[in-house]
């Protein structure tokens, strides 16, 4: 059969209609292409802005968890510290708690136990077991923090909360009296031994052997906080804004405009 010429004129339109549309095609799909390439792109160059905003606020969000597990140490270890002085003034001073089970147990009232500690102060928020060290009344760890805080004192010695304390405290006086810093510090690896259960008591401590944020009575290291009713000065726990410079021994300026965190030490729990 014959082709007229019309069919023939028809069919190259046809023709010319399906390259003309798979060009344009072509064109869209290329630029489609590179659309979602610069979109790619600008993901990308946000994504690349957005951590480096997070490296740079990295330290200072480690800082401010640092910081507040610290707070939440010396609220705990400060609470701790008040069971020990109600376990001891109520023995009169003859028995020392041997483990925290003893403070969590509660002191006898009658038929049932006055609670003295909430379980949440028997956990070390800065050690990875959560269990504090039990000082001993004559570890060297406890004999070192006295002369701490008799340094941080400008030389005075705190007395005693009452004279039950004073069996524990008075044989401690001369020895502290006779240390040098340099005799403390030479110690320092000393004050670690103490057990984290099954031994009488006077104060606790962090396992943490960090540089603290913190100045607990002038001291940057956790594991150097002892939380204790004995020595128990008017001074301050302070933020210290340039972590790891000393500033032992050192008194808080009420009036300073520095920005600082004070923790009152001249109240008992």
């Amino acid at each position: 059969m014959m082709m007229t010429t019309a069919t023939i004129k028809k069919v190259v339109s046809c023709q010319w209609s399906v390259v003309s549309w798979r060009k344009a095609n072509k064109g869209q799909r290329t630029k489609d292409k590179g659309q979602k390439g610069m979109s790619l792109i600008a993901v990308m160059a946000v994504m690349t802005l957005f951590a480096i905003a997070l490296l740079a606020v990295a330290p200072a969000v480690q800082l401010s968890v640092q910081r507040e597990k610290e707070l939440e140490a010396i609220r705990r270890g400060e609470e701790v510290a008040g069971a020990i002085r109600q376990y001891i003034e109520f023995y009169r001073g003859t028995k020392l708690p041997d483990s925290m089970d003893d403070l969590l147990e509660g002191l006898p009232q009658g038929t049932k136990k006055r609670q003295i500690l909430r379980p949440s102060a028997a956990v070390d928020p800065l050690s990875e077991d959560g269990k504090w060290r039990l000082i001993k009344p004559t570890g060297q760890a406890f004999i070192n923090f006295g002369k701490r805080v008799q340094t941080y004192n400008n030389g005075i010695l705190p007395s005693s909360p009452s004279a039950i304390f004073d069996r524990f405290a008075l044989p401690l006086v001369n020895i502290i009296n006779s240390q040098s810093d340099s005799e403390i510090k030479e110690a320092d690896e000393e004050e670690i031994e103490d057990s984290t259960d099954n031994t009488p008591f006077i104060g606790i401590a962090s396992q943490s052997r960090n540089t603290s944020i913190i100045a607990y009575y002038g001291i940057e290291n956790h594991s150097k906080w002892i939380f204790t009713p004995l020595f128990r000065g008017a001074g301050t726990s302070v933020i210290n804004p340039r972590v790891g410079t000393p500033n032992r021994g050192e008194r808080p300026n009420q009036n300073s405009q520095e920005q600082r965190n004070t923790l009152p030490r001249n109240t008992r729990p």
